[in-house]
């Protein structure tokens, strides 16, 4: 395909509206691993390194320089590389002197974070890079019509860059996941075989990727955070890490040796892990993960000892708010919940015995006095050797990169076949 294809769909095709027939939907499950093929290592190099020699990409690769000529030749043919003739060395001759990067300002992804209360959506470039995002109230109501008004949303925020060829939709949520059918049940949105890759797809007339948001997030720590951070993150593709979120609500997942686990059935469930707390859950019984810390039922115990009043609407930012400006009553909840959240990792890090875990969830980030807290109830609780233990770089930011990531997730591991999807 040349760049002459993707120049005519840039300008003639636009996101879909939701009315009318729609087209067969392109679902490609997310691939949340680092792919070590030929095409995929020489557009991971563009993207962490870029602009890069045809040289040092084979140094840093492994592969041959006949190979990275080939790769960079095909890549470019396509479009997701330029060449910076700019850049070439003085005396340098030859085009292999000349360097080459990600082609990123023609195009996009779309990312698509689907949270229990509020939703995220994004514009990302080709490298990862965040162009814009914006958040919105998730919908309620049945599945059908929540994902309608949600693509809308997405299709509305994308049109925005209009100059930016739209090349694939990710989507990252909770709830029981089936990447190969593109379908959710969740639970707390009372949701049971929504269509999201169905409706969602169809309706931006894009390939579409989902997937549980836990995995995606443990995927953009390793995928994106290598070029997004200060690069220690480079370092853990081998081995094992533990990634624990905590929000409105729960969850963890593995990655193995440069892979997110995705078990076939779907994400498991930390939800109802005990705690010891007495906070009631929905299934009847008290003290369960989830009723304990999430952000609904910080609220709650903050209703209940009079820290926010119900005339306020109180949100979790509230507390937060409450506890900065000094009320010891807050401090003190947001401590006990912190604590909770350090015997859970602990447990879970015993359990496991990963060689990394990383926090994520704004449980973690948008309290970091509470963060010294969850150290010491870790410590306490665990009883394996200290490693390495941190929270993500990504701060507040981990539900829009988890979303992104999986936006990106088929380009980066088949760059050539997804490019032919998202011209089809």
């Amino acid at each position: 395909m040349s760049v002459t294809t993707l120049h005519h769909l840039s300008g003639s095709t636009s996101l879909r509206s939701l009315a009318g027939p729609r087209p067969r939907v392109q679902l490609i499950p997310p691939d949340l691993r680092i792919v070590e093929s030929p095409a995929a290592s020489v557009l991971r190099v563009a993207c962490v390194d870029g602009p890069i020699s045809r040289d040092s990409a084979a140094r840093t690769t492994g592969l041959s320089i006949a190979t990275v000529n080939r790769q960079v030749s095909a890549l470019l043919g396509v479009g997701l590389l330029r060449e910076r003739a700019d850049l070439t060395a003085s005396g340098a001759i030859g085009r292999p002197r000349v360097p080459f990067e990600v082609n990123h300002e023609p195009f996009s992804t779309i990312g698509i974070h689907i949270g229990a209360v509020v939703t995220g959506i994004t514009v990302s470039d080709l490298r990862g890079g965040i162009v814009g995002a914006v958040e919105i109230p998730t919908p309620n109501g049945s599945s059908e019509s929540a994902l309608a008004s949600i693509t809308r949303s997405a299709g509305a925020f994308a049109r925005r860059w209009h100059r930016r060829t739209p090349l694939w939709v990710g989507v990252a949520i909770g709830g029981r996941v089936d990447t190969s059918s593109g379908t959710v049940g969740h639970p707390r949105l009372g949701w049971e075989n929504g269509r999201v890759a169905g409706i969602v797809g169809g309706g931006l007339g894009l390939p579409i990727s989902v997937s549980g948001h836990v995995e995606a997030m443990a995927a953009s720590e390793l995928l994106l955070a290598p070029r997004l951070s200060d690069g220690a993150a480079a370092q853990n593709a081998s081995g094992t890490s533990l990634y624990f979120y905590a929000r409105e609500t729960a969850g963890m997942a593995l990655t193995i040796d440069g892979r997110v686990h995705t078990p076939a059935s779907g994400p498991g469930s930390i939800a109802h892990l005990p705690t010891g707390s007495s906070a009631l859950c929905g299934c009847g019984n008290r003290g369960c993960l989830e009723a304990s810390i999430s952000d609904r039922a910080v609220v709650a115990a903050a209703l209940d000892r009079r820290i926010v009043t119900a005339q306020a609407r109180p949100t979790i930012a509230a507390v937060y708010q409450a506890a900065q400006d000094g009320s010891a009553a807050a401090h003190e909840l947001l401590v006990e919940r912190a604590r909770i959240l350090g015997r859970t990792v602990a447990l879970l890090r015993d359990m496991f015995n990963p060689d990394r875990v990383v926090l994520g969830g704004q449980a973690f980030t948008a309290y970091p006095a509470g963060i010294p807290y969850v150290g010491e109830a870790f410590t306490a609780r665990s009883t394996l050797p200290r490693r390495d233990i941190r929270v993500t770089g990504f701060g507040d930011r981990v539900q829009e990169y988890a979303a992104t990531v999986v936006s990106l997730s088929s380009l980066y591991s088949d760059p050539l076949a997804s490019i032919r999807r998202a011209a089809a």
